[in-house]
């Protein structure tokens, strides 16, 4: 973290980490992360560089997080995001200033709309519900 309270790469590179070291033990969301992320070093590598794209505009991350997560719609809940963004919240409010955490929170809620949007809204079911 810069000492002006701006998110930076260093920022980026410690955070990540830690966030996914609590995602990957958390009893709700742990297992789908750790059955679909093979490689977790280069996994945090390209989360970093998407968090650097998102809020640095560094346009390091050449990837499609959509695509990505529609690989695994079938085990993806909407309770799942939440549970992401209470970690993500308890995560950056830990170890960023409150300004950096609030901005990485706000960013994080709406691309996990987004994501949810993606993976479970259809035109003849506005309301969201998936096919059992």
């Amino acid at each position: 973290m810069k000492q002006d309270g701006q998110i930076d790469e260093a920022a980026l590179e410690r955070l990540i980490p830690i966030f996914y070291d609590r995602v990957r033990a958390d009893a709700d969301i742990g297992p789908l992360f750790n059955a679909a992320v093979h490689d977790w070093p280069g996994h945090l590598e390209k989360l970093v560089a998407f968090w650097s794209s998102v809020m640095l505009t560094s346009g390091r991350y050449k990837g499609s997080p959509v695509a990505e997560h529609l690989k695994h719609r079938q085990a993806i809940t909407p309770a799942m995001f939440d549970r992401w963004l209470a970690i993500w919240a308890d995560t950056t409010d830990e170890l960023l200033v409150p300004a950096a955490a609030a901005a990485l929170q706000t960013k994080a809620a709406r691309i996990a709309e987004s994501l949810q949007l993606a993976l479970f809204f259809r035109l003849d079911d506005p309301a969201g519900r998936r096919a059992a």
